[in-house]
């Protein structure tokens, strides 16, 4: 059994993400339960493996992915500090080379725009996979009456992608926003710090970063 596997079938971990989403839904927060860990540990894996990664760190950005956010647990503030702890305790007691612990840990301490920093291949595709899931169904609240800044932009964005080029040069992340919710310079209001780290992580794999919104080309 793989890495991943071993974590997604760990009834703990289970537990630890579900806890985490429930207390971010009681404070406002739109999802991050198994639903958007599962996408960002999937398109972790993609832009490693897509860039030619070896399918070991291809594993290391699915397990980084998956456990990303459980810091959430403790408290949303320094969140990637508390989950890169929790993963360590995790991993250890797995027994994985401690190699591996130190390059899942470090991404998952670095993946957050307050104190981020790609410092490595996993930590840059864990940035760009985490910032990429923007989407409407990650959105709680069930009246647009109430929405904040966040619920709107979330909630305007029918459609998300992050595709790398067939040259491996750039990365675009594609989306269409319906802009009767919300206004694209909403999006750069609370996203502008997501989209530079993200602009960063993709230079780390060499590659350029384009941020693309209804067909026009804004980074």
């Amino acid at each position: 059994m793989s890495l991943y596997e071993r974590l997604k079938n760990d009834e703990s971990i289970k537990t630890y993400i579900k806890m985490a989403d429930e207390s971010l839904k009681v404070l406002g927060y739109t999802e991050h339960s198994f639903a958007h860990v599962t996408r960002v540990a999937d398109t972790a894996e993609y832009i490693l493996r897509t860039m030619g990664y070896s399918e070991h760190q291809c594993e290391l950005a699915l397990a980084a992915g998956y456990l990303h956010d459980i810091g959430n647990l403790v408290n949303r503030s320094e969140h990637s500090q508390s989950g890169a702890v929790m993963a360590f305790r995790i991993l250890d007691r797995y027994g994985i080379p401690a190699e591996d612990i130190a390059t899942i840990v470090c991404a998952i301490g670095n993946h957050d725009e307050g104190t981020g920093v790609p410092v490595n291949a996993v930590a840059a595709a864990l940035i760009l996979a985490d910032k990429s899931d923007v989407r409407r169904s990650r959105v709680r609240n069930i009246d647009p009456s109430t929405f904040d800044i966040h619920d709107r932009v979330n909630y305007s964005v029918k459609k998300s992608e992050l595709k790398i080029n067939g040259d491996r040069t750039i990365v675009k992340l594609k989306l269409s926003v319906d802009t009767s919710n919300s206004s694209i310079m909403d999006y750069f209001e609370i996203f502008l710090g997501r989209m530079i780290l993200c602009r960063k992580a993709a230079e780390t794999l060499g590659l350029s970063f384009k941020l693309i919104i209804n067909e026009q080309q804004l980074m």
